[in-house]
């Protein structure tokens, strides 16, 4: 990964080199409290499910119970996508778009997954459907601007041996 300077540490102002060094240490605290909530949710998911296996009727579970446990582990890996996403920030200072984009997509997948049928109106139906085309294409055009960015390097790389 290639180190960018968007906060660099040494500035030729000192406060400005301060308050770079202040940020990138609250970018710290949030990866530490983020693995927190990441094992607070693992918590949940087994606290949820055990709560709905020992209720009666014992060891069975409704399909709203099943939607239930998805949502919570779905929380959990949400959570662990922003994780990586605040420690490629702390590798490269870059945020990264495509893992950005991901996890807004893997919240909106959640959304879907656990939307109930009875209780919305079509028209929430369908902003989540332009959302989830939205990312999904987003998604893509990144996908394909790096690859595309991969081979230039590579040709470029071979061009010059």
């Amino acid at each position: 990964m290639n180190i960018h300077d968007e906060l660099p540490t040494e500035h030729e102002d000192a406060l400005i080199a301060f308050l770079h060094k202040i940020i990138k240490i609250a970018v710290k605290v949030l990866a530490i409290l983020m693995v927190l909530v990441i094992f607070w949710g693992v918590g949940d998911v087994v606290y949820v499910l055990y709560q709905n296996l020992m209720a009666p009727p014992f060891m069975l579970l409704s399909i709203s119970d099943i939607f239930k446990t998805f949502a919570a582990f779905l929380v959990v890996l949400i959570a662990i996508e922003i994780y990586q996403n605040i420690v490629m920030y702390l590798r490269t200072d870059v945020i990264p778009i495509k893992l950005v984009v991901a996890t807004a997509l893997m919240a909106i997948a959640r959304k879907v997954i656990i939307i109930d049928f009875s209780t919305i109106t079509p028209m929430y139906i369908f902003a989540t459907a332009a959302v989830v085309l939205a990312l999904g294409i987003t998604y893509y055009l990144i996908g394909k601007h790096h690859k595309e960015k991969i081979l230039d390097q590579r040709k470029g790389a071979t061009d010059t041996d």
